[in-house]
């Protein structure tokens, strides 16, 4: 199936249907700050367990300053559950640091300066700015939608998330990237997983693959 705008607005047009997009289905935030913390935190890790851990972590580190000025043994011991906790302690100070000596503790809204914060990817600076800042950059391109987007035949099946990204960037309007993102996260947590449930999806008769699909 050949990605247009036809075949993409009916398939969020379906995925609203099935899915509620809360606040509660992702990471949990309040400022910019906590977003762009919540997110770095949320690599290889559940956004359940990022939310159980900035429950405790976004009531004692309210400012950049805090970040920059917190022991890393602390910080590693704070974030340990959310897996790789050496190099996110690591990535929260550095954020504050950064933050403090080149923004006045604020966090730009720009992409090219938010790459420049440790443990800041493409994928988390697009969603920083879409979320944070209301500046549509490009579609985050992560696990779900790497697999997901092959499936259906928007894109060619690769490893390279830039060029997913410019893929999709060509043919979905920039003010549905976020949501192009968050509703093929929840397709994936539920029913589009590394071993698709085709008969249970509200898009199979849109999906090339359909239920012909046993893992990709």
């Amino acid at each position: 199936m050949k990605l247009t705008i036809t075949t993409y607005k009916e398939v969020l047009k379906r995925l609203k249907k099935r899915y509620k997009r809360t606040p509660e289905s992702f990471v949990h935030w309040s400022n910019p700050l906590e977003l762009v913390i919540g997110t770095v935190l949320s690599a290889q890790c559940t956004d359940k367990r990022v939310n159980e851990v900035t429950g405790v972590l976004f009531k004692k580190y309210k400012t950049a300053k805090a970040y920059a000025n917190a022991g890393i043994k602390t910080l590693e011991a704070e974030v340990f559950s959310t897996g790789f906790y050496h190099s996110k302690a690591k990535y929260l100070k550095g954020i504050g640091e950064t933050l403090v000596r080149q923004y006045n503790g604020q966090v730009p809204n720009n992409h090219a300066a938010l790459l420049g914060l440790p443990g800041v990817s493409n994928k988390t600076a697009n969603l920083i700015m879409a979320k944070a800042f209301n500046i549509n950059i490009g579609v985050a391109v992560d696990t779900h939608v790497k697999r997901i987007t092959p499936r259906l035949g928007w894109v060619t099946k690769t490893e390279n998330t830039a060029k997913i990204e410019r893929e999709l960037n060509t043919i979905i309007d920039s003010k549905d990237y976020l949501a192009i993102n968050e509703y093929l996260i929840l397709l994936g947590r539920d029913l589009c997983g590394r071993t698709p449930n085709c008969a249970a999806c509200p898009l199979n008769d849109l999906c090339p693959t359909g239920v012909k699909n046993t893992r990709l």
